[in-house]
């Protein structure tokens, strides 16, 4: 065998063992605390929209937030990233979604008239 074969040979071992090293550290399962998952963040929009229907609209912002993080059935194992700028996120999201509603309140008028 010719050097450049066998240096090929190594090169060619060398970056197998590199890929199946680094194989390590790639995700291999969903952790149980993945809020990111399709299944997570209906949930949440679902929560959110249950505890605005309590509350009937009036609150809005941080005590929103606070009131949905204080409800007895939020999950916080799941949910404990939830914070005030993923309430602002689901917001816009919903308000695109419903370019009719423009606010807590009305949302939650929407939400009496489909129940």
């Amino acid at each position: 065998m010719s050097i450049s074969t066998l240096m090929l040979l190594g090169f060619v071992l060398g970056v197998g063992l590199s890929i199946w090293k680094m194989s390590a550290f790639l995700p291999t399962k969903q952790l149980h605390d993945d809020d990111t998952t399709k299944e997570a963040i209906e949930e949440l929009e679902q929560f959110i929209l249950k505890v605005i229907h309590e509350t009937e609209g009036k609150l809005e912002g941080k005590k929103l937030c606070e009131a949905i993080k204080n409800h007895t059935e939020f999950n916080k194992e799941l949910f404990w990233r939830f914070n005030e700028n993923k309430l602002r996120k689901f917001l816009q999201s919903h308000f695109l979604k419903n370019p009719h509603l423009s606010s807590v309140r009305e949302i939650y008028e929407d939400l009496k008239q489909k129940l």
